[in-house]
């Protein structure tokens, strides 16, 4: 294993120093708990939202944090859950329009966020992020919440910054992760650090359709086929869970999984705009890049939200954070 680490032990807390001095114009770090906030605190009272889990999937969620997107972003070990002291520190940057909590649908998230807003003392709410269809809606964990989670935090923010109430913005964000859906396949997996070593081995013509953003397996190891075939194989998933109608807007966003090259992505994109094009669907709006990965995990994820005239206007409204920013 070849890394640019001293040990694996201090890889986050040394990261996350980097990463605030980088952009110290935009966030700030706090230690001990370590969470990563706004440099400048909102003037007025708006609904903070916060977000979180394991590192490794940046940018997600600390590179989100900034004007017209979170307020706060509770980093964990390399894919483990926060801790819900963590969580309990971010709240400092309420400012008397309760929380908002993003939480992708992974049991020990999920389970540090809900004891986390049972012992804060003021008003909170819960948007569950699960739109991985690769796994079906009644397994027994239900479904992960991945790529689609940029989706909402990005709309959401929006919405805060422009007045938005904490129930009202509960609502939306359910609205919006319900008609979002994502799913990803794997070249080659990654590497932890403190592992050495892949956590499966695919063999050079195999690929791992299916795969979640923690080094897991997917639902299926298949040949390797065209780039053209595995869009297809994803996007007839994606389309079948939603069930667009003819004409619907539609944002696409081709995510990296972290080793891909951004040539190989924007070929996957064209892919599947083609693929809805002919479906009679419109490609309103779009993202493609590293947003949410897995560490140096070579593939990618497609993600399809279905848009309003709503939806659009929150999605254009200016953002600036470390790692998207338009508008401002």
């Amino acid at each position: 294993m070849k890394k640019f680490i001293n040990k694996s032990d201090d890889l986050l807390s040394e990261s996350l120093q980097g990463f605030a001095k980088a952009h110290a114009d935009i966030v700030q770090l706090n230690l001990d708990p370590h969470y990563v906030r706004r440099t400048e605190a909102t003037t007025k009272p708006k609904v903070a939202l916060i977000s979180g889990g394991g590192s490794g999937h940046e940018p997600l969620h600390t590179g989100f944090v900034g004007k017209g997107m979170l307020d706060a972003a509770c980093p964990g070990q390399i894919f483990t859950s926060p801790t819900p002291d963590q969580m309990m520190a971010a709240v400092a940057v309420e400012n008397g329009s309760g929380v908002l909590f993003i939480v992708k649908n992974y049991a020990g998230d999920v389970m540090n966020f809900e004891m986390a807003a049972e012992m804060i003392d003021c008003d909170s709410a819960t948007v569950l992020i699960d739109d991985d269809v690769a796994l079906p809606k009644d397994h027994s964990t239900g479904r992960r919440g991945v790529a689609g989670t940029l989706i909402v935090e990005k709309i959401l923010g929006a919405a805060a910054e422009n007045g938005m109430g904490l129930s009202a913005c509960k609502i939306l964000g359910d609205k919006v992760n319900s008609l979002t859906a994502s799913m990803g396949v794997a070249l080659h997996c990654c590497t932890v650090p403190a592992l050495g070593k892949p956590t499966f081995e695919l063999e050079d013509n195999k690929i791992e359709m299916g795969v979640g953003i923690h080094g897991e397996r997917g639902h299926d190891t298949i040949d390797l086929v065209s780039a053209s075939d595995i869009v297809e194989q994803i996007m007839t998933v994606l389309c079948d869970d939603l069930k667009p109608s003819a004409n619907q807007k539609i944002l696409l966003h081709v995510n990296g999984l972290g080793a891909t090259p951004l040539m190989e992505l924007h070929l996957i994109y064209n892919l599947a705009a083609t693929f809805l094009e002919n479906k009679q669907l419109i490609v309103s709006r779009s993202l493609v890049g590293n947003y949410t990965t897995s560490l140096d995990m070579t593939g990618c994820s497609i993600t399809v939200t279905l848009l309003d005239d709503e939806m659009i206007e929150l999605w254009d409204a200016p953002v600036n954070t470390a790692n998207l920013r338009w508008g401002c």
